[in-house]
């Protein structure tokens, strides 16, 4: 609301449901079995996890779980997504997954449905962890960037070893018939070495039913690869424009791609799928192994003390934790955005671009995306397929004019 509104506006407004969570990132292991060069958790400013417990304890599973059932009997959620993250989870066990699974279960109010997801490397992902996610209903998601060129340029092992043997091993086993319903897709960083093209087919050659493009983390005082604040150039929108067209063109689409998919709907007056499109409101909580509450981990990218917020599980709710500014105590939506991002045409569909992508050291949140320029160009050139293929489409649907 302007803050010039009369009083008549503020006694009429409509109220502003409460903040409430979506979806819960569990931490379950703090550590993990690759060393990837450009790991946010490991590589980055916020360095908590060496001295956090490398596996999440039952008692704090259980507080986790209680604090997620007054959270959404209190709010009359009837849904939400539980990731079991790391780190890389599978080595907490089996066992520890399974238990944790059941404890979030037998908490929550009757007629919430629980859906669990699990982000994994894939190295550890054998018939027990299959078994164990047929149990429970999880799906997986796995990491890797192409073929092998591309994916062990930066997913290798503590000792330079590349990893692209076994997530090609684990992926072809998740694939095979009997586990494909567990297939959530494949996670993919952009990096501007590969050939976009080369990775499309890498990827695409373990059928996955969705792909995550995503940009490498950066900001304007900590850039991303190859993206100088002060150079106009469009490298990043370059590279997915030209995964983009043959995506696009394909008939039949064998898989979708979240990022493109999103652009599409939100162009369309749809929503977003993304956190990075579509200035989406923060609904998403992390819990780390003992226990603290943080927000969005990719503001681990930012600064040391970004995301801590003083919250944890024994001692605070949810709903506490929520007014946080990592949560949803920070502005959002076009209040959250800087001047420019206000008056651009595109801001409708860019949203600013995912938050932890605005930081500048010393000022904050209140900038464009380091993105910005990349996001305008993809922004536009889905713009322009998308619109000359609904032209064609309403051409086609006309009836012929009889002279």
């Amino acid at each position: 609301m302007p803050a010039d509104a009369p009083p008549s506006a503020t006694r009429h407004r409509p109220a502003v449901a409460a903040p409430r969570i979506r979806q819960v990132v569990l931490k379950m292991h703090s550590r993990c079995n690759l060393a990837c060069d450009y790991c946010y958790v490991y590589r980055h400013a916020d360095q908590d996890w060496r001295s956090r417990p490398r596996i999440m304890a039952p008692g704090t599973v259980r507080r986790v779980a209680d604090r997620l059932a007054a959270h959404l009997a209190r709010h009359g959620t009837d849904r939400v997504r539980v990731v079991l993250h790391g780190g890389e989870p599978l080595l907490a066990g089996v066992a520890v997954l399974d238990r944790t699974v059941r404890t979030l279960r037998a908490a929550l109010p009757t007629g919430v449905t629980l859906d669990v997801v699990m982000q994994t490397n894939g190295l550890l992902l054998d018939e027990a962890a299959l078994d164990l996610c047929h149990t429970h209903g999880i799906d997986v998601g796995v990491s890797v960037d192409g073929d092998r060129t591309a994916n062990d340029r930066h997913r290798r092992h503590a000792d330079g070893r590349g990893s692209y043997a076994e997530v090609a091993r684990a992926l072809r086993l998740l694939a095979r018939p009997e586990h494909r319903a567990r297939y959530a897709g494949l996670l993919c960083t952009v990096d501007l070495a590969n050939d976009p093209i080369a990775v499309y087919e890498g990827l695409r050659e373990f059928d996955p039913p969705r792909l995550d493009l995503l940009l490498p983390h950066g900001n304007w005082s900590a850039p991303p690869p190859g993206r100088r604040p002060d150079d106009p150039g469009t490298p990043y929108a370059d590279w997915l424009i030209a995964v983009f067209d043959r995506w696009y063109d394909e008939r039949p689409r064998r898989t979708g791609i979240r990022l493109f998919e999103s652009l599409i709907a939100l162009l369309l007056g749809g929503r977003s799928g993304t956190q990075a499109l579509g200035g989406t409101e923060p609904d998403v909580m992390t819990i780390e192994t003992d226990g603290t509450i943080e927000g969005t981990d990719t503001l681990k990218t930012t600064t040391a003390a970004a995301m801590r917020t003083g919250f944890d599980v024994f001692r605070h709710s949810f709903d506490d934790a929520l007014r946080h500014p990592s949560l949803a105590g920070r502005p959002a939506g076009m209040a959250a955005l800087a001047s420019a991002c206000r008056a651009c045409p595109v801001v409708g569909v860019c949203g600013g671009g995912l938050y932890a992508h605005r930081f500048r050291d010393g000022d904050g949140f209140a900038h464009p995306s380091v993105y910005c320029a990349d996001l305008f160009r993809l922004i536009r050139h889905v713009q322009e397929r998308v619109t000359a293929d609904l032209a064609a489409l309403r051409d086609r649907s006309m009836p012929a004019v009889r002279p």
